[in-house]
C-alpha cells in the first residue's frame, strides 16, 4: 500500500514495539449505561490514497448510506515537515495534494453530481467532502496528523513553546483557514475554509518507537500535554475571532499498550483539552508473528483486548464519555497454519495473501471468503471475536456480530462511541457501517 502504510500498523515491527506489556485484567466499569437517545461519536477514517487502488471515493460514502450514520469523519493523513510545520504539495510519500484539493471529479463521482471545473479553486477530496457535509449539516470533518508512517517529526515539533507555537499555527492556517499552496487554479488563500471542523492528533508514539524513521524522546510525555494544550488555545483562539457559536474539536488517537501509555500520555492533563480520544482497538497481534492470534478481542485473559484497553485509560483517570473504541474493518491474515483443531494460537509459516498487501485485507473481501463455503467462521463468543479458518489459512476480523457485542459494551459502560479504521473497506452498502450504528441505538 502507499507509503507502506496498512490501514495504519499492519506489519510485525508495529507490533513488537506496540504491545510491550500486558493489559490490566478485565474489570467492572462505573460508567453506567446509556440509553437510546445518547449521541454516541461515529468516526471514521477516509483514506487520502483509498481514490486510487480501491477507487473508493467521498460520493460512496453517500452511496452506501454510510454518510448518514456518521458523526466524525477524520481525513487520513496530514503530514508534518521536518521544520515542523503541518504541510502539503505533491512529494512522493510525504505529501499529495493531487488527492486532496487538485484533481478534478466527474459528475458521477461527485457528492452532489455536478462535474468540477478547471476554474474552481478547490477539488478532490476536500471539495468532496464539503459538498457532503453540505448534505449532512451535522457530520463533523477533521484533519488527522501523523499516522504510523507520518508521525517522524513530530517529536521535533512539539520540542519547545516556540516550535509548538509555530507548528500549531502552521497546522491551524491550512487545515482550518484553509489556506493552500497555488497549484494552477486550485488552491489559494481560504480556498479550503470551512472544509475541517478540528484536528486529530495521531502521533504513533510519542515516548516510545513507532515506525523505523520516527524520532521520540523521554520528554515527548510533557511535551505532548503542552502541544494538545497548544492547540486547544490556538484553537479557541481563532474560533472566538471568527466568532464561531461551536468549538474547533480536537481529538487523539492512542493506544493500548500501559507501556506506551505511561510513556507519552500524561492521561488527566490531556483529557481536560481533548474532546475525546479513539482508542487503538486493533493490531493486539499481526500477521508477521510467527503464531496465529486475535487481533480485536474485547475481552482476552492475560492478553490485550478492547476491555484491558478501556481499563488502562480509566484507571489513569480518563473519563468513560471521552473513550471512542476503536473497531476494525479489516482482518489479519496468516497462511501455513499448522497444528490442526480451528487454527488459533497455531504456528503459521508466514502473512497471509491478500488483495492490497499480504496478511491485511478488506473486510468487504473476506465477507466473501466467509460466504464461499472454503472457509468456517469460528467464534469466541466469551472473547468477543471471530475468525476464518479453511484448514491452511486464518483470517481474524470484526464482522457484524462482533459489532454488536462491541456496540453493546459502548453501552453499558458509558462510553462516548465508536471509531473504525476504514471506511473504504466496508461493504458497498455499508454493512459494518449499519452494524454500529443500529448497534449504538440499541437496535
Amino acid at each position: 500500500m502507499r507509503r507502506s502504510m496498512l490501514g495504519r500498523l499492519a506489519v510485525a515491527a508495529c507490533s513488537l514495539t506496540l504491545l510491550t506489556a500486558f493489559a490490566p485484567a478485565a474489570g467492572a466499569d462505573g460508567g453506567g449505561a446509556s440509553g437510546p437517545g445518547h449521541s454516541y461519536k461515529k468516526v471514521g477514517y477516509f483514506t487520502q490514497w483509498g481514490v486510487y487502488g480501491r477507487d473508493f471515493q467521498v460520493q460512496d460514502l453517500e452511496a452506501s448510506g454510510s454518510a448518514g450514520k456518521l458523526t466524525h469523519i477524520n481525513y487520513a493523513f496530514g503530514n508534518v515537515s521536518p521544520q515542523g510545520t503541518c504541510f502539503t504539495g505533491n512529494v512522493s510519500g510525504e505529501a499529495d495534494a493531487w488527492a486532496d484539493y487538485v484533481r478534478p471529479l466527474d459528475a458521477e463521482n461527485s457528492v452532489d453530481g455536478v462535474a468540477d471545473t478547471p476554474e474552481q479553486p478547490l477539488a478532490g477530496n476536500f471539495n468532496q467532502l464539503r459538498e457532503l457535509k453540505a448534505k449532512h449539516p451535522g457530520l463533523k470533518v477533521l484533519i488527522s496528523l501523523g499516522g504510523w508512517s507520518w508521525s517522524t517529526h513530530f517529536s521535533d515539533a512539539a520540542l519547545t513553546p516556540a516550535s509548538r507555537k509555530a507548528f500549531v499555527e502552521s497546522c491551524i492556517d491550512l487545515y482550518i483557514k484553509g489556506n493552500l499552496p497555488q497549484d494552477g487554479s486550485r488552491g489559494g488563500a481560504g480556498a479550503a475554509a470551512g472544509v475541517f471542523d478540528g484536528i486529530d492528533l495521531d502521533w504513533e508514539w510519542p515516548g516510545s518507537a513507532g515506525d523505523t524513521d520516527t524520532k521520540f524522546r523521554p520528554e515527548d510525555k510533557r511535551n505532548f500535554t503542552e502541544l494538545v494544550k497548544e492547540f486547544r488555545t490556538q484553537l479557541d483562539g481563532y474560533a472566538k475571532s471568527q466568532r464561531k457559536r461551536t468549538r474547533y474539536e480536537l481529538t487523539a488517537f492512542v493506544p493500548t499498550a500501559p507501556a506506551k501509555i505511561d510513556a507519552g500520555f500524561d492521561v488527566r492533563r490531556i483529557m481536560r483539552d481533548l474532546d475525546f480520544v479513539t482508542l487503538q482497538g486493533y493490531d493486539f497481534h499481526v500477521s508477521g508473528e510467527s503464531k496465529t492470534a486475535q487481533q480485536s478481542a474485547l475481552y482476552a485473559r492475560g492478553d490485550f483486548s478492547v476491555d484491558g484497553t478501556v481499563d488502562a485509560w480509566r484507571l489513569r483517570g480518563a473519563p468513560a464519555h471521552k473513550l471512542v473504541m476503536g473497531m476494525p474493518f479489516y482482518g489479519q491474515g496468516w497462511t501455513g497454519v499448522s497444528g490442526g483443531g480451528d487454527g488459533m494460537g497455531q504456528p503459521a509459516t508466514g502473512p497471509a495473501p491478500a488483495t492490497w498487501s499480504a496478511g491485511y485485507e478488506d473486510y468487504e473481501a473476506l465477507k466473501k471468503l466467509a460466504d464461499s463455503g472454503t472457509y468456517q467462521v469460528h467464534r469466541d463468543r466469551r472473547g468477543g471475536h471471530a475468525w476464518l479458518f479453511d484448514g491452511t489459512t486464518l483470517w481474524t476480523y470484526d464482522d457484524p456480530q462482533v459489532l454488536r457485542a462491541k456496540t453493546a459494551y459502548v453501552r453499558e459502560h458509558g462510553l462516548g462511541g465508536a471509531m473504525f479504521w476504514s471506511l473504504d473497506a466496508d461493504t458497498s452498502d455499508g454493512e459494518l457501517m449499519t452494524a454500529v450504528d443500529r448497534g449504538l441505538r440499541g437496535r
